[in-house]
């Protein structure tokens, strides 16, 4: 039995890196070889299994051979016998088939290191095209190394030109498809995802409301200004989904179709029906001001109204300028009113609520307009 440091860990430790997880392979043993050893089975279709103290994944060398569309399409042999570069060359890219032996020497059967050095996303065998989830994980690593200054080598654009063509994308579960595309959002340059997409003409069925919003010459601008501001899922998902968004009659539907994260899908359905309330917050009185406060519950989630003024501020920078101020002035106003002088004053059921509207809309007067004369 020989264990390798495989995949991920290697290739981000020769790029300087940090290494947040390490995927282990086993060549020369059996299943039950490793069960008997105290391992753990961590999945029920594929070899792998975990390490009984420390938890990380120890998969056994295996083959895959095509049998049926999707990506479980296959059968898998995982005997004894399979050898380290048979293993290797089933994976997707050639920087994601270097290894590291138990002395810590790197082992390299497909040129893994060069294409590090050349900053190239290359896949490593024509069978590259029996997966579909490989396009979704090429544009994720576009996502991730694109600030190292990774592309898509042209063969491999190529390629995946080709899978798109044959249809084989159709066999991709929506559930896959997001599981990608939340990982690629949380990426550094997460509009990398989308571009490599487009470009091969995934996005067109994937998202066909979003490739028709790409003909500027900046496609994604708004996905590009929000990854300086927030690393937060919800907000970077309405930035990019926001103009696919707007063309569709039920966002509710559209979001589900996707399979996005609910955070996700409430805050890109606020934007859209808070648009033009924010437009308006420019020179809204005082009550106008306190309605967008309570329709985007603003006083009961506080993160999430920072969440919705940072996706404005993107999406409509010159109506920012002057409209987030004076939300934010309206907000402190408002805090600074509670519900107890009025009830020691007698106040309570509607009387009360009214009351209290009364003095939040005077506070807001108060102090939006101050503020907009100094």
């Amino acid at each position: 039995m020989k264990i390798y440091l495989v995949g991920g860990a290697v290739r981000d430790r020769l790029l300087g890196l940090p290494v947040d997880e390490r995927d282990w392979l086993v060549v020369g043993a059996t299943e039950q070889e490793m069960l008997d050893a105290g391992y753990r089975r961590a999945d029920a279709d594929f070899p792998v299994f975990l390490h009984p103290e420390t938890g990380e994944e120890y998969a056994l060398a295996r083959t895959e051979t095509k049998i049926a569309g999707g990506y479980k399409g296959f059968t898998v042999d995982a005997c004894s016998t399979i050898t380290l570069e048979q293993d290797l060359a089933r994976r997707d890219l050639t920087i994601n088939a270097l290894v590291e032996d138990e002395s810590g020497q790197l082992i390299d059967h497909y040129q893994g290191q060069r294409d590090l050095d050349a900053r190239q996303l290359r896949h490593i065998t024509p069978a590259f095209v029996e997966d579909p989830v490989r396009i979704l994980r090429i544009a994720r690593f576009a996502a991730h190394l694109g600030s190292l200054g990774f592309e898509v080598a042209p063969e491999t654009q190529a390629l995946m030109a080709q899978m798109v063509q044959s249809g084989e994308l159709q066999n991709l579960k929506p559930e896959r498809i997001w599981k990608e595309m939340r990982k690629a959002l949380l990426e550094p340059q997460p509009w990398q995802f989308f571009e490599v997409l487009l470009q091969c003409g995934a996005l067109a069925l994937l998202i066909p409301e979003l490739t028709a919003t790409t003909k500027s010459s900046t496609p994604f601008g708004s996905l590009r200004k929000i990854t300086e501001l927030s690393n937060t899922l919800a907000v970077r998902f309405t930035a990019a989904l926001y103009p696919a968004a707007k063309t569709v009659d039920s966002i509710t539907t559209f979001c589900n179709r996707l399979r996005a994260d609910k955070a996700c899908c409430d805050l890109l359905e606020m934007v859209i029906h808070l648009e033009s309330s924010f437009a308006g917050a420019v020179d809204a009185k005082a009550e106008a001001l306190l309605i967008f406060l309570e329709k985007s519950k603003a006083q009961q989630q506080p993160e999430r109204f920072q969440d919705l003024l940072l996706a404005c501020e993107v999406l409509w920078p010159d109506l920012a300028k002057m409209a987030i101020p004076r939300l934010k002035h309206a907000l402190i106003a408002i805090n600074d009113i509670t519900a107890k002088e009025l009830i020691s004053e007698g106040y309570q059921g509607s009387e009360l609520g009214a009351a209290l509207r009364q003095q939040r809309i005077k506070a807001i007067e108060q102090r939006v307009m101050s503020n907009s004369h100094d």
